[in-house]
């Protein structure tokens, strides 16, 4: 495992990180397997986890906690986010910010993932919600601070809203953003045109998520898989986005060099840009732990590869489908 620093929080983080909301949210989960995905993650040198309270109501959060409390010895860093108050993803300028992020709610959550996660501060903590109109609230910026200065945590980040990366670069300007969590893949390219650009100026971490398009890039699928209704894929890879996405993955397949998994590929795709910190993969099985490790073992990719990659990126807009 190799580790790079988390912008200007200073922490050495696995390039590689677990994330765990398919310990919760996803179909075909179990605590056992979890738990022991977690720990061999731990033993295999990932020392940064990706949770949030939505995550099962906190589900996530006490998985982490478990494997932390059992892990003591080890420096380990944990992320979380603070649900949005109105329980809308993503955030729209329509809505207030008082409605979404009040004091109150900030301080509630945060209470409580603490509790999950066993600390009393918290290494990172993001608004799993933005839209940058909010930026210039007062209440924002209070908040923060008194978060900080309150020890409740020791860094501030936002989750930015799916395929909007631009949507963010003002908050961070403020000086209260640490680190910014950004959907970046070999199809979602567009963060590399401002938003990157603006972390390495302002000196803040990037944690790069959906590093496999919510699967697709796994290569697994085909024009036939369906998820259950309970599954949040299921509204995901419907209709409007599963043959498209298919076709895409098909032509990557073309280009994928001898030896190399598309995964893999994609994970190195990934950390191949300077900016990135770290990338989230979601890793129930221990095979998927094993196996996503080892694209940090392998390094960047060949500079020529890289070029032909960047003519698979597919700008995507939000839609009720993709939420």
């Amino acid at each position: 495992m190799k580790y790079r620093k988390l912008g200007r929080t200073g922490f050495e983080v696995s390039e590689m990180a677990h994330g765990l909301w398919g310990m919760s949210g996803w179909s075909g989960s179990s605590d056992k397997e979890s738990l022991s995905a977690l720990q061999l993650a731990v033993e295999l040198g990932c020392n940064f986890f990706d949770t949030a309270w939505a995550y099962g109501n906190g589900k996530s959060d006490g998985l982490l906690g478990k494997i932390m409390k059992g892990n003591s010895g080890k420096r380990i860093y944990a992320a979380s986010k603070i649900p949005p108050a109105n329980d809308r993803w993503p955030a729209l300028p329509s809505y207030k910010y008082r409605d979404v992020f009040s004091s109150e709610h900030v301080f509630k959550y945060a209470d409580l993932i603490r509790k999950k996660l066993r600390v009393d501060t918290i290494d990172v903590l993001q608004f799993h919600v933005w839209d940058d109109g909010w930026t210039d609230e007062p209440d924002f910026r209070s908040t923060v601070e008194k978060l900080k200065d309150g020890g409740w945590i020791r860094y501030f980040g936002l989750s930015l809203n799916r395929w909007e990366p631009w949507n963010g670069i003002k908050a961070m300007r403020t000086g209260l953003v640490d680190v910014v969590q950004v959907i970046y893949n070999i199809f979602d390219q567009a963060p590399e045109d401002e938003l990157f650009p603006a972390c390495q100026e302002l000196n803040i971490g990037v944690i790069a998520r959906v590093p496999l398009d919510e699967g697709s890039l796994s290569g697994k699928m085909t024009l036939k898989t369906r998820f259950p209704k309970s599954d949040w894929r299921s509204g995901y890879f419907g209709p409007e986005n599963l043959a498209q996405t298919i076709e895409r993955v098909e032509k990557l397949k073309k280009i994928l060099p001898a030896k190399m998994t598309l995964p893999k590929m994609a994970m190195r795709f990934i950390l191949s840009h300077p900016a990135v910190s770290t990338t989230i993969a979601g890793m129930r099985e221990l095979e998927h732990v094993r196996q996503n490790i080892a694209a940090s073992d392998a390094g960047p990719l060949d500079k020529n590869l890289l070029a032909e990659l960047k003519k698979h990126r597919w700008d995507r807009k939000p839609g009720p489908w993709s939420d």
